[in-house]
């Protein structure tokens, strides 16, 4: 019973104290840096995604942003939750308990010299196909699928 009760402080403590935690969906052109290694962006922040960059794909808000090259990508996962290589996962399985909606991750892995860095996006309801078919496109890199239900979402 104690242990109950102190997983249960733990997970309310956890739930009240996560920064920048929403549980309204992105709409539109609209994306949200959910977390990951970019140092002095917050996690929660609403911004855009620019693929129209041959070489790299930018992320802008008015609270900072951060550029990925293509070429420097290593891994791309596409599901309900947080990829399984950055340590949000946490962050998303709380958000999905308080929302009935569909939430859409893309966790993108990649290198800045030696360093591997990772960022998961949350993406509006229509455009994951077209976000996931310019990154595999640009970067030579084929995403992973966390279920059939995912792949299915984005390919019909």
């Amino acid at each position: 019973m104690l242990e109950t009760r102190a997983h249960r402080r733990w997970f309310l403590a956890v739930v009240v104290g996560l920064p920048g935690t929403s549980v309204a969906a992105v709409r539109g052109d609209e994306v949200l840096y959910v977390g990951g290694t970019v140092p002095n962006l917050p996690e929660g922040t609403e911004g855009r995604v620019d693929l129209s960059n041959e070489d790299k794909m930018i992320f802008s808000s008015g609270k900072g942003g951060f550029e990925i090259p293509y070429r420097s990508i290593t891994s791309l996962e596409y599901g309900q939750k947080a990829g399984r290589r950055l340590g949000v996962a946490i962050t998303i399985t709380i958000w999905a308990l308080f929302s009935k909606k569909r939430k859409h991750f893309l966790t993108i892995g990649y290198t800045i010299g030696d360093k591997p860095q990772g960022v998961v996006l949350e993406i509006a309801k229509g455009r994951p196909k077209a976000v996931i078919t310019v990154l595999e496109t640009r970067s030579g890199r084929k995403v992973e699928y966390e279920s059939q239900e995912a792949r299915k979402h984005v390919h019909g």
